[in-house]
């Protein structure tokens, strides 16, 4: 276990794309604090059991919107909490795009760091393969959600390739050097 830097206690926001590795270094993160919770994004986009519209790679219906919207500010609020609790937090989801900016101007958490991994896509390939759940389809294909991560998303924080990483050297990695993931106050990328 390491100890909260001493900037104070850490919020850390780890995206990419799906099977990037994000959950199981979430968890394995969190788990290196004295006092670490962990906040995931799938196990609030669960939470609507009924009515529940996914975002597509086209033609993204308002309702889409309006429930990606609604996931990212629960997860928001359940970050913070946990993190003005005193936890050490990690707060994981696939938030790429414009939407980035956005949840990390929501957040109020301070020290506040993105680390966003970026395997290449014969890792998340064969990351998929592996995995008991099915994040790609005839809807989105790993290309295409790859492209909006490269293509659209700001660059902020850490951009880390984890390609030939062990979850747990992803996770020595970013601990390394946590304080190049760090954003400044008004560093929105906007």
């Amino acid at each position: 276990m390491i100890h909260p830097s001493e900037g104070g206690t850490p919020l850390i926001v780890l995206t990419g794309a799906s099977a990037a590795g994000k959950t199981t270094v979430g968890r394995l993160l969190a788990d290196r604090f004295p006092r670490g919770a962990f906040v995931e994004g799938d196990a609030v986009r669960t939470m609507v059991r009924t009515g529940r519209v996914d975002m597509t790679p086209r033609d993204t219906t308002p309702e889409a919107v309006l429930q990606l919207q609604l996931r990212y500010r629960q997860l928001a609020a359940l970050a913070d909490s946990f993190h003005e609790a005193g936890f050490a937090t990690v707060v994981e989801d696939v938030i790429v795009g414009r939407h980035l900016t956005e949840f990390v101007r929501s957040l109020r958490a301070s020290p506040l760091h993105l680390v966003v991994l970026v395997p290449d896509e014969e890792s998340m390939a064969s990351r998929e393969s592996a995995r008991d759940k099915c994040a790609y389809d005839e809807v989105w294909s790993i290309a295409a959600l790859n492209a909006v991560v490269h293509r659209e998303t700001p660059r902020l924080g850490l951009w880390l390739d984890s390609s030939g990483l062990t979850a747990e050297q992803t996770v020595d990695e970013v601990l390394s050097t946590l304080p190049q993931s760090l954003l400044r106050a008004g560093e929105t990328g906007s």
